[in-house]
């Protein structure tokens, strides 16, 4: 088989370029489309197919919408209504950019809670407590607490909705791959205990200190103001968690046979009051640099969270979830709903789930929630100062019960992947102990280093053919596979870089090394300039002989028992071949596996080349993807020593090239 160089041209920067540059009438209809995926639905959208679905839908959802924004507004330390305001503007804006036609956008306990950390670290009540000078007691001034609070949320909310855009922009949506399912997973318990820590002190009607920094969750804090505990607002909480677990687990039960779910979570704190949508202001600019770490975080976790649950519906149902578009998208909603002083949204499983189990298709049915929540606004909501916050609070811990089933991924880790299971725990533990941003910062950190641990201590393996066909596989994996006379295929699991191209030659020296030795024993007295083959493989036959001289008796009889010595070495090397022929005569370096090849790697592959030529046995390069083949050309590996000849599609090729230049006996 004739060995075929191909030659690979690199485009020039003006090829490259105009592409991207060239309009036209239908990449300007693409750019719209994408960009306004309501214009590529919304002509199409039949009322007769989708309508009666989204309707009901949509009013499930706007009912579900309306006691989880009060009560995770207590989370992110604001007022209730607000909560409100965060379940329609942001909603509306989605509606008309997001590419899920199932997910529902809106207040979710790990971003409230993560926006109430930076809303009680730079207001706490402290800052607005002063003297009575009639009875000299402390008063708390709640009105403008609240007032600064709300500020500090849709300042964070805006600048974290304008990273996402940005973000979005310039494509980089693929940065949500670097937060693992396991990551992500152990990151939303971790904040769920958070939540519950954080409303304890409703649920007791107790007033304890608030702790900040690494280690602030902790329960001595809480226990020590147990004895103050409010028996009437204690026995409130457990009276509304048994009703709301027991109403919670019919709608489960009989979700089947009931139209809409029993709006349980409404009925228990329905206010009598009027209230009016609030008008748009700009957000306080000068607490951005204060903020800035904290609204990435958010950023970060709100599209996690929201792209992850977008592609498990794209899937299930069959459509396309744009990951870049949505980040635009996401941000979007918290930038415009940061003007109307919003905090931050995210996708919510059980509202999704909601959504799609009651007949949703499209976006309508967020537009109909929002409808919901509007009329709730003005008809029935008004300041919501007088909701009992023991009561949402035990919304709050009732619907964290899919959070806390994630328990359950620790035994299903365990039998399936120790590593992530490591992922799952440090980061559940560190975002307990360290806070939410610290927590999820050092969690990441752990999650890559996990990555390049397993690089530097990948799979070597030596391949094999399967008798009648072209497939190579790991000779001490499958029992088919057999080795070809004089050819070792050698092969990395993982691509070679410079964390582990030492470990790559050492592995590769190791595998090998025993047939080699065999070749140079049948060589000439060793050049004084041996390379670093020869020089291993001289080591190792001494050692050998080292081995087998040592107790032996060394008197009259030591010339046989020399002679068995040497009998015996040869003996030790050859079965570490495994059975290879001692002829070696080719060396096929599988780089199917490399995604990229840097500086040191092209080193040791030249290196490589010149010790294995020093003892005649040849080196080929096989299964390389274009994109090492280019690397390796812009690097000058290939020269005059190095041919392009030596580097083949396939294994399969190589090895057919092979036993043309060393034919069988």
């Amino acid at each position: 088989m004739d060995n075929k160089t191909v030659f690979l041209f690199s485009p020039t920067l003006h090829d490259a370029l105009r592409p991207g540059v060239r309009c036209s009438m239908p990449k300007l209809k693409r750019s719209v489309l994408s960009t306004l995926p309501v214009l590529s639905w919304l002509p199409r959208y039949s009322v007769r197919d989708n309508g009666l679905g989204d309707l009901i839908s949509g009013i499930s959802v706007g009912i579900m919408h309306l006691p989880q924004g009060m009560a995770y507004a207590l989370l992110a330390s604001v007022p209730p209504v607000f909560g409100l305001y965060t379940s329609f503007y942001p909603v509306l804006v989605y509606c008309i950019l997001g590419t899920s036609r199932h997910i529902s956008i809106g207040t979710f306990a790990v971003i409230s809670i993560m926006i109430g950390s930076v809303t009680e670290r730079l207001a706490p009540d402290s800052d607005f407590t002063f003297l009575n000078g009639t009875n000299g007691t402390g008063v708390l001034d709640v009105t403008a607490r609240d007032a600064y609070r709300v500020q500090i949320a849709a300042s964070t909310t805006v600048l974290s909705g304008l990273f996402q855009v940005l973000l979005g922009m310039v494509r980089f949506g693929f940065v949500v791959t670097y937060l693992s399912e396991p990551l992500v997973r152990g990151y939303t318990t971790g904040a769920a205990t958070h939540v519950v820590i954080s409303q304890l002190k409703y649920i007791f009607g107790i007033h304890p200190a608030r702790f900040s920094g690494p280690l602030s969750q902790v329960y001595v804090n809480i226990c020590r103001h147990l004895p103050e505990t409010n028996i009437g607002t204690l026995v409130v909480s457990l009276v509304a968690l048994v009703v709301l677990i027991v109403v919670k687990e019919l709608n489960s039960c009989y979700e089947k046979k009931l139209p809409l779910p029993i709006p349980i979570e409404l009925i228990v704190v329905s206010p009598p009051y009027l209230t009016a949508l609030c008008s748009p202001s700009l957000p306080d600019v000068s607490l951005w640099g204060t903020v800035v770490g904290d609204a990435f975080a958010v950023a970060i976790v709100g599209y996690a969270i929201n792209i992850s649950l977008g592609k498990t519906f794209g899937l299930k149902h069959g459509y396309k979830v744009d990951s870049n578009q949505e980040l635009v998208a996401l941000g979007l909603s918290n930038t415009v709903g940061g003007f109307f002083q919003c905090y931050s949204v995210t996708s919510s499983m059980s509202r999704s789930l909601i959504q799609e189990s009651t007949g949703g298709r499209t976006q309508v049915a967020g537009v109909v929630s929002s409808v919901i929540v509007l009329i709730t606004v003005l008809q029935l909501g008004s300041l919501f100062g007088e909701l009992p916050k023991a009561v949402l609070s035990c919304i709050v811990f009732v619907n964290l019960k899919g959070m806390f089933k994630q328990y359950l991924d620790i035994p299903a880790l365990w039998k399936s992947n120790t590593v992530d299971l490591l992922v799952w725990l440090v980061t559940l533990v560190c975002t307990i102990l360290l806070n939410l941003d610290l927590g999820l910062a050092a969690s990441i950190a752990f999650s890559l280093l996990t990555v390049i641990f397993r690089t530097q201590l990948p799979r070597y393996s030596i391949l094999g053919q399967v008798p009648g066909t072209e497939l190579y596989l790991d000779t001490d994996t499958y029992e088919e596979a057999k080795e070809i006379p004089g050819i070792t295929i050698f092969r990395s699991s993982t691509t070679v870089y410079y964390t582990n191209a030492e470990l790559y030659l050492d592995a590769l020296q190791k595998k090998v090394v025993c047939v080699v030795c065999l070749c140079i024993q049948a060589k000439p007295q060793f050049t004084p300039e041996q390379s670093n083959i020869q020089s291993l493989c001289q080591s190792k036959v001494n050692w050998a002989y080292e081995q087998q001289w040592t107790g032996l008796d060394l008197g009259s009889e030591t010339g046989s028992h020399g002679d068995d010595a040497i009998t015996q070495t040869s003996s030790t090397v050859g079965e570490e071949t495994r059975g290879r022929s001692s002829d070696t005569h080719t060396i096929i370096l599988d780089l199917s596996t490399a995604s990229f090849v840097d500086t040191v790697t092209v080193i040791m592959l030249n290196n490589i080349f010149r010790d294995y030529r020093e003892i005649d046995i040849d080196i080929y390069l096989a299964g390389c993807q274009v994109c090492v083949v280019e690397q390796l050309s812009r690097a000058s590996f290939f020269s005059e020593s190095i041919p392009k000849s030596r580097l083949f599609t396939t294994v399969h090729d190589a090895v057919l090239h092979s036993l043309q230049v060393h034919p069988l006996p």
